[in-house]
């Protein structure tokens, strides 16, 4: 069932699907993340305990989850909106610099002063080796004042946007009356909403267009093993009628992608040639699909495009974004 990537689309038409992408609006609500990194080098093991001892060289921070998300379709040329929840805090603040010196608007953070922002501090070496990891978050559902002002923020929101996309990493943002307040605010039927799913939350997806499960994540929703693409073509059926969404794709890392939608089911070949980090790989895909879509792109060549873009992507350090001309390079 697999087939080359020049056969599934033409140089030509990803090409101009790319130049497409330029101005078009894609709302992101979702889990907005702050990844911080704290680089050092390793000289020897700690005598009080038997860790590495890291000297410390340079820190920096990144864009991550639904943040990410958005930083990708900007990048790629769309115009993205994001609204996300942040505590009143330090973290809060620096996300919102972030946001804005990558070009994007932070006034759809709504702020929680009863949680703090979600921020992953990472330890990691100069040759990009992780040491440690250290999450500060709230897994709680948003309620209350935060969320109506989330779900307010959305409904202004929705109308203007060509496509919708959910960034669910499970701190709490992503409800089922979001999920309802997408599906009945957007401008028309015909407006994607593309998920990036996390398992507790299933239940909340029926009726979205596209979920996007990686391969962990639809054997765990289907209880059943991906091995080969028979395996993955019964889990991805397995996975839209749990979930009642209309189409899946399965991101299966070297093994690329198993699409299942009404008009395509099929492999795509990975186009990966140097993985280096696959943080935030799932954020390009996500993106990449959603603004595809807004850009008149079918399901099967808005997944093709996002498995090239996937194919840069994990080739760079941390959560990464790619430009147009990286993509179009690729075909």
């Amino acid at each position: 069932m697999t087939r080359p990537a020049n056969v599934l689309m033409d140089a030509t038409r990803a090409r101009d699907l790319i130049r497409a992408f330029s101005g078009q609006p894609v709302l992101v609500v979702g889990d907005a993340i702050l990844d911080r990194f704290i680089v050092g080098r390793v000289t020897r093991i700690s005598p009080e305990a038997p860790v590495p001892v890291v000297k410390f060289e340079s820190e920096h921070v990144r864009l991550g989850g639904a943040a990410n998300v958005a930083h990708n379709i900007n990048a790629l040329g769309g115009r993205a909106t994001l609204i996300g929840v942040v505590g009143n805090d330090a973290a809060g603040d620096r996300l919102a610099r972030q946001l804005a010196a990558s070009g994007l608007d932070a006034v759809g953070l709504i702020r929680d002063p009863r949680r703090p922002t979600t921020e992953k501090v990472r330890v990691v070496t100069e040759r990009n080796q992780q040491v440690a990891r250290i999450d500060y978050e709230s897994d709680a559902d948003i309620g209350g004042d935060v969320e109506r002002a989330v779900l307010e923020a959305v409904t202004r929101a929705s109308g203007a946007a060509k496509a919708l996309l959910v960034s669910d990493y499970l701190k709490g943002v992503v409800t089922r009356p979001l999920i309802e307040t997408l599906l009945a605010t957007k401008a028309s039927p015909a407006v994607p909403l593309v998920v990036d799913p996390k398992i507790p939350h299933l239940a909340y997806y029926a009726g979205t267009t596209l979920v996007t499960p990686n391969h962990h994540e639809a054997e765990a929703a289907t209880h059943q093993r991906i091995r080969d693409e028979r395996e993955a073509a019964q889990a991805a059926e397995d996975f839209r009628q749990r979930t009642r969404c209309e189409s899946v794709l399965i991101t299966r890392g070297e093994h690329g992608m198993w699409l299942s939608a009404p008009e395509s089911e099929m492999a795509i070949p990975s186009v990966a040639r140097e993985v280096s980090d696959v943080t935030g790989a799932g954020d390009t895909v996500v993106a990449t699909l959603a603004l595809a879509l807004a850009a008149g792109a079918t399901r099967l060549e808005a997944a093709v495009l996002a498995n090239h873009a996937a194919g840069i992507v994990v080739s760079k350090f941390g959560a990464a974004t790619v430009t147009p001309d990286e993509l179009a390079a690729t075909f």
